[in-house]
C-alpha cells in the first residue's frame, strides 16, 4: 500500500515503515560518528523503549558502547489495511541492525505496568543477558491499570488550583489563540500520580533485585522536564509536575537501594523540551518548542533525542565522567535551553507570536517537520509515493 501521513489532533494515525527504519539508522550513523562512549553499559533494559528519549537511549547504548539490551513497549502491529504504530517499525529497524552488529536486542511488546511484563522481561534478562547494568525507565502512558488492585487510572494534563489560560498554537493549521484549561480535581491528580509517578518505577527495580538481576553498581535513570516559567501552571506546577515530585521521591528510593548494591546510583534527567508524541499533546507546550527551536538552531545548540542521549551517556554518565547534579540531586541535560540568554530571546518572541507572523517568528516549519518524522514522514532518500509493505513482523 501507498502511506500517506494522516494527521489527527496532536496524533498522526499513520507510519511508513521504510520511513521510520531510515529515521533509526539516521540516529545510528549520529552515536557511531560520535565515536566509543567508554566504560559504557553492557546489559541494559529499557523500559519505554520504542520512541523518544527512550529508544534514543537504547541505540546510543547499543551503537555507543556496544550493550546488549531488552525493549519493553506497547504498540501496535498492522491490521488489514491500516500500517503498525511507528514505535512498532522503529523496534523492528532497531532489533534488525542491532543483530546485524552482532548486539542481542530482546523485545516484549506489552503492559509494562503490568506483573504479567515485569515476569516476562525478568526471564529474557535471566536467559539471554544476565544481570543488567543500566535500566533506563521512560514510559509515557495515558492510563495505567493498577497491577495489585486493578484500579485503571487515566491521567490529565491539566494545572492545579486555578484555571490557566495562555497562548498555544494548533501546529497544523499555524493558528495562535489563548486557551484556559480547567483545574484538576484531587482525584485527577492523584490518578496522574498514580500513572506517571514513580511507583512503577520501584516496582520494576524491586522486581529486579528480587530475581538477583541487577548488577553490582547498576544504574537506572527516568526521564523528566520543567521548562520555563509561563509553562509551570500545566506542566511543573500541574498535575505532571505533581507526578514528576513522586518520580524524585522514586528516584530517591532507588538510589538507596541501588547504592547498597555495589555502589549503584538512580536519577533523575531533565531534558530538553523536544517534539515527541508525549510533548505534542500538552497545550502551550508546542508554541513553546516552535520558538525555541528557532533560538536554539539559530545559536547552534539545537538538539534532537539522539544528540540529547548521546551528550548524556558521553558526559554524565560514562566515558570517566560523574554525574553532575543540580541542587535537587537531578542531572540537567536541558543546561542549553535554560542558558538565560536563550530564554530571555524565547519570552521576547512568546510575547509578540502571533497567526500573522508564526512563520517568521518562530520554527512552525521545523516543528511540523520533526513532527512528521517521528512517524517516518518525510526522511530523505524515501520514495513516498511508492508501494510498501506494512506489515512486517518483529525479528
Amino acid at each position: 500500500m501507498i502511506i500517506k501521513p494522516k494527521v489527527r489532533g496532536f496524533v498522526c494515525v499513520t507510519a511508513h515503515p521504510t520511513g521510520c527504519a531510515a529515521h533509526i539508522q539516521q540516529q545510528i550513523d549520529h552515536i557511531k560518528a560520535r565515536g566509543p562512549i567508554k566504560h559504557g553499559p553492557r546489559k541494559v533494559l529499557v523500559i519505554g523503549a520504542s520512541t523518544g528519549y527512550g529508544l534514543a537511549s537504547r541505540i546510543t547504548a547499543a551503537f555507543g558502547s556496544g550493550a546488549a539490551s531488552v525493549g519493553i513497549f506497547y504498540e501496535r502491529p498492522s491490521e488489514e489495511g491500516r500500517s503498525a504504530t511507528s514505535g512498532w517499525y522503529n523496534s523492528i529497524a532497531f532489533t534488525t541492525a542491532a543483530r546485524a552488529a552482532g548486539l542481542y536486542a530482546g523485545n516484549i511488546n506489552g503492559d509494562a505496568f503490568s506483573d504479567n511484563i515485569k515476569q516476562q522481561a525478568l526471564a529474557m534478562i535471566a536467559r539471554d543477558m544476565g544481570p543488567v547494568d543500566l535500566v533506563i525507565y521512560s514510559l509515557a502512558s495515558p492510563r495505567r491499570q493498577h497491577p495489585k488492585t486493578g484500579a485503571v487510572h487515566k491521567s490529565v494534563l491539566k494545572p492545579l488550583g486555578a484555571s490557566y489560560t495562555n497562548k498555544t498554537v494548533d501546529t497544523d493549521k499555524g493558528i495562535v489563540s489563548e486557551i484556559t484549561i480547567e483545574p484538576a480535581s484531587e482525584a485527577e491528580a492523584a490518578d496522574t500520580v498514580a500513572v506517571m509517578g514513580g511507583e512503577d518505577w520501584e516496582m520494576w527495580i524491586n522486581a529486579l533485585a528480587g530475581a538477583k538481576l541487577l548488577a553490582p553498581g547498576a544504574t537506572s535513570v527516568a526521564y523528566s522536564y520543567i521548562g520555563p516559567v509561563y509553562t509551570w501552571p500545566i506542566y511543573k506546577d500541574g498535575t505532571i509536575g505533581r507526578a514528576k515530585i513522586d518520580l524524585e521521591r522514586a528516584a530517591q528510593a532507588i538510589h538507596a537501594r541501588l547504592m547498597a548494591h555495589g555502589g549503584g546510583r538512580a536519577f533523575i534527567s531533565v531534558n530538553k523540551a523536544l517534539v515527541t508524541q508525549a510533548s505534542s499533546a500538552i497545550p502551550v507546550v508546542p508554541l513553546y518548542i516552535s520558538i525555541l527551536y528557532k533560538v536554539m538552531k539559530a545559536a547552534g545548540t539545537h538538539e534532537g533525542c539522539i544528540e540529547q542521549m548521546q551528550r548524556l551517556f558521553a558526559t554524565q554518565l560514562y566515558n570517566g565522567h560523574s554525574p553532575k547534579y543540580d541542587s535537587e540531586g537531578r542531572v540537567r541535560v536541558d543546561d542549553w535551553e535554560m542558558r538565560p540568554e536563550v530564554q530571555d530571546t524565547v519570552s521576547a518572541i512568546w510575547l509578540k507570536a502571533t497567526t500573522e507572523n508564526l512563520a517568521q517568528l518562530t520554527d512552525i516549519v521545523g516543528y511540523r517537520s520533526d513532527f512528521l518524522r517521528l512517524f517516518g514522514f518525510g526522511l530523505p532518500g524515501v520514495s513516498y509515493d511508492a508501494e510498501v509493505e506494512p506489515h512486517q513482523l518483529m525479528p
